[in-house]
């Protein structure tokens, strides 16, 4: 890795551990010791810059912490440390872009770093903003008590809102060096709905490639039937099940793949199986497996 590319990598680095350590200093836990990881690994990325001619070789160390923290971030998220979570409610109008749990060029040679750039920074970011806006325009028609124009808002809080919902859950669901197989209860369940892993693999991709226009694949729990299920959505919304809980999704909007992978989605979906993080799928089967509803 060229000297240019390093310094791009770190910087990246620096971005995404001063965002985490941002979160931790807004819920008053510099004194967390992810906190003191972080204003350490941020001191030596400073003095790494500095050693020109030993770039590369710092690049291993680094990614390792960044493994590190990126688990240990997942692990003070469940515990309510975000601004969000801790206060257990997001005001009207307040939707915040979470920031990513690892390095634009993480996911590479999967998914590139212009993509991640592009589809976080850009994309994502556009819906937290339509839902904001969305739901400030609501209430003030609660305000005004005019509501000519609610329809068009309720479908603009549908739209964004999901699309803010599912990208939240798209980018902890992939990992560096992820893939391979669920284990433990997840592999369980999986094995028990669809009879196998690679039944359930081929069934998800084939759901992911045909997806009719642009959406998504989910992989969702039934509470009401209580088993795992395969769903397909139009947009972020349309043609979905409603009392599901989505586990693991796959964006296949042209902007999550296009730049990369041309019109060969396919291969995207394909590839996208080497970043798979079983772990945050089976956290997530873990909480959501809670919910049982009176079957019919």
């Amino acid at each position: 890795m060229e000297n240019q590319k390093v310094l791009t990598y770190f910087e990246d680095v620096a971005e995404w551990a001063k965002n985490i350590k941002r979160i931790l200093q807004e819920n008053n836990l510099d004194s967390n010791p992810l906190s003191r990881r972080i204003s350490n690994l941020l001191s030596q990325l400073e003095e790494m810059k500095k050693n020109q001619e030993n770039l590369p070789h710092y690049v291993g160390f680094v990614q390792q912490e960044v493994e590190g923290l990126f688990i240990d971030t997942e692990r003070i998220v469940d515990q309510g440390v975000s601004r969000k979570l801790h206060s257990g409610r997001v005001p009207i109008g307040e939707h915040t872009l979470p920031p990513l749990p690892y390095p634009y060029d993480a996911l590479e040679p999967y998914i590139s770093e212009e993509i991640m750039r592009l589809h976080h920074d850009t994309h994502h970011k556009s819906y937290v903003d339509g839902l904001n806006k969305a739901e400030n325009m609501m209430e003030k028609a609660r305000e005004s008590k005019n509501y000519d124009l609610l329809k068009h808002w309720e479908r603009e809080a549908a739209f964004h809102g999901s699309g803010h919902y599912l990208h939240s859950i798209f980018w902890f669901v992939m990992k560096p060096n992820g893939g391979g197989k669920p284990s433990g209860a997840l592999a369980k369940q999986i094995n028990h709905d669809f009879g196998s892993f690679q039944n359930f693999k081929e069934h998800f991709s084939e759901a992911a490639k045909k997806v009719e226009g642009v959406g998504w694949a989910l992989l969702v729990w039934s509470p009401r039937s209580h088993r795992l299920e395969i769903l397909q959505t139009e947009k972020h919304q349309l043609m979905t099940q409603w009392d599901t809980i989505p586990l693991l999704v796959l964006d296949v909007w042209e902007h999550a793949y296009y730049l990369q992978y041309k019109a060969d989605r396919d291969k995207y979906v394909e590839n996208w199986w080497n970043i798979v993080n079983w772990d945050e799928v089976e956290k997530r089967y873990k909480e959501a497996s809670k919910l049982v509803w009176q079957p019919y």
